[in-house]
């Protein structure tokens, strides 16, 4: 994949310890998300550090866009919850994970936007359904 077109696609990018600081996490379990593979990252600069686009996270109380609540109790920020999820699907179908940050910030004809907007729009099984037919 080409770096370019990332850094063309993705314009705010965290560490793991600024993701430790954003999500008000200690930073093994901030490194457990990646893990997990709730969040996906890619290494970059010199020395190569691994970072997340920081448009994975979101307002607590959207973590579930198609089911937004008050923000009662809500941390600041979350990982979007619909990510996890579509991450196994790209990986089922082929995708790295530079490929799949790639797929989720471009536009998509099929779904009007990129697939990272329709997850923050509570699209997930439409975006689900356009990744599994990238095969």
């Amino acid at each position: 994949m080409n770096s370019t077109k990332i850094d063309d696609l993705v314009d705010e990018w965290l560490t793991l310890s600024d993701l430790a600081d954003r999500l008000e996490l200690p930073l093994a379990k901030a490194r457990r998300l990646v893990e997990e593979r709730r969040l996906v990252g890619v290494r970059r600069g010199e020395p190569p550090v691994l970072h997340v686009p920081a448009a994975f996270l979101v307002p607590g109380n959207m973590a579930n866009p198609s089911q937004r609540g008050a923000a009662d109790g809500a941390p600041e920020w979350t990982v979007l919850s619909a990510l996890q999820g579509t991450f196994t699907v790209l990986a089922d179908v082929g995708f790295d994970d530079e490929a799949a940050i790639v797929w989720l910030f471009s536009p998509d004809d099929a779904l009007g936007c990129s697939p990272l907007a329709a997850l923050l729009a509570g699209r997930k099984s439409e975006v689900r359904r356009v990744a599994q037919s990238e095969l």
